[in-house]
């Protein structure tokens, strides 16, 4: 379980709600902070629609400690039922040469061999983060975030912890918003795309939750610092992605201040692990 923080003085921090098929309508968001002791706070959003300018934004030369909802790894099962590479770089470059199409084929016939109820390979950390498995192209296509997000990070140089050595000053962390909110809100949802289900229900859950993380309500450790402005332009995006690249902000705030950033010691350096869980 995560330990309190106190985030190195001065601490850039990045967290990033990633999308497979960025748009202007459902852009990647990049929140952008500075963690002082146990506060973080939140300096900027940053929205891009396509993914090569957010590919241009990651590549610039900085400081960061950032948390990313994508999946970084596959699988260990799938990988090698599949015969494929387990090492993790030649594992990856393999399977973003593949198209969406041969994805969604190979694990669909992989799903459809398997009993009900354990259709999907999973990892170790799906478990305590409650996350999808990587494996998944539809409701949530985290698979499709996979094959678009990490040829970003190899590109731009960025440094994965425990997968792939690059520049150190810019450490990319796989982070999961939906582990952060349910710590706070349970089974309430906060954010929802399609507009006829953007209810004040959620949008009271998005306040309760902003409040709570001014407040420093969860287990990190942090409080989250935000201008008047800030606080409104949260609750206000009812889609919640705005409030998601926030939530990985925080777990990247505390990842910053733990040895090794939190990772386990006996992390799979295939699959990868999210921050915090």
């Amino acid at each position: 379980m995560p330990s309190s923080t106190s985030v190195t003085p001065r601490q850039p921090l990045v967290g990033v709600d990633f999308s497979s098929a960025p748009s202007r309508r459902k852009p990647v968001v990049v929140a952008q902070g500075t963690g002082v002791g146990a506060v973080v706070r939140l300096d900027g959003l940053q929205r891009f629609g396509a993914l090569q300018d957010f590919g241009d934004w990651l590549a610039q030369p900085a400081d960061w400690v950032g948390g990313f909802d994508l999946p970084f790894g596959l699988p260990r099962e799938l990988v090698q039922h599949l015969g494929w590479s387990t090492q993790w770089l030649p594992c990856m470059q393999h399977y973003t040469s593949l198209t969406r199409a041969e994805i969604r084929d190979t694990f669909a016939a992989f799903c459809g061999a398997r009993p009900s109820g354990g259709k999907f390979a999973h990892r170790a950390c799906d478990v305590p983060a409650g996350s999808s498995p990587s494996m998944k192209w539809v409701n949530p296509p985290v698979a499709y975030m996979l094959h678009a997000g990490v040829p970003l990070l190899i590109a731009a140089g960025a440094h994965l912890p425990g997968l792939h050595a690059g520049d150190e000053r810019r450490a990319a962390l796989e982070a999961y918003p939906g582990l952060l909110a349910r710590e706070l809100l349970g089974a309430r949802s906060y954010k929802a795309d399609d507009k006829a289900r953007q209810t004040p229900e959620r949008l009271i859950a998005r306040k309760d939750l902003v409040d709570a993380l001014e407040q420093g309500r969860t287990r990190l450790g942090l409080r989250l610092k935000l201008s008047h402005a800030q606080r409104d332009e949260l609750v206000a995006d009812a889609s919640g992605d705005a409030l998601d690249a926030v939530l990985c902000l925080l777990q990247a705030g505390w990842a910053a201040g733990q040895p090794g950033y939190g990772l386990p010691a006996d992390m799979d350096p295939l699959e990868g692990w999210i921050v915090s869980a």
